[in-house]
């Protein structure tokens, strides 16, 4: 049976995220609509401005159904915006975390760094444009990278995993790949 993973197209790195998804050997499909969500093994939301993919999931009467499949168990990955929509309890409520948007300044502040996730033996290259964060979390959810400084930025409950960074933008797939192997 083929996987097929779902990147939700409304806004942001569309195109990077199936990139990605492809690389791992899994089937990607676009979802602009209520009707691309059936099917799914898992969906990853890209980065963007979220409250603009918010606005969008109400205008395409998807917010309430997929609020529905992630309180369901339904494996889904956010990156950036994706961090925010899951982790506000009004919105998809997928990770008990309080996150701060734009938590690392404006577009001039973005930057790259290498990151250290927990269970991985090399670094991963993380890049932050106007990248949120979580200051922290709560159980069941579990930080998977935490800077000196104490933020959080990148996190997993259950099915839901987030990253503050942008892993479409690396050409390394092992986020992607942990998503496919250890969640779907």
């Amino acid at each position: 049976m083929r996987v097929v993973i779902g990147v939700l197209a409304l806004q942001g790195a569309v195109s990077e995220h199936i990139k990605m998804v492809t690389a791992c050997g899994v089937t990607p499909r676009s979802v602009k609509t209520q009707a691309d969500l059936k099917g799914l093994d898992g969906l990853t939301i890209p980065g963007g401005e979220s409250t603009t993919i918010r606005k969008l999931l109400v205008r395409e009467q998807m917010l309430e159904p997929l609020k529905k499949l992630v309180q369901q168990g339904f494996p889904v990955f956010g990156t950036c915006a994706g961090l925010v929509l899951l982790a506000q309890p009004d919105l998809l409520n997928g990770l008990k975390g309080t996150v701060v948007r734009n938590g690392f300044g404006r577009q001039r502040e973005s930057f790259e760094t290498e990151l250290t996730v927990k269970g991985w033996s090399k670094p991963y290259h993380g890049i932050f444009i106007r990248a949120p964060y979580l200051s922290e979390v709560q159980q069941p959810a579990e930080a998977l990278v935490t800077l000196a400084d104490g933020r959080i930025v990148a996190a997993q409950q259950n099915h839901v995993l987030v990253t503050s960074f942008h892993p479409e933008l690396t050409g390394d797939t092992r986020f992607h790949r942990y998503f496919v192997e250890k969640m779907i």
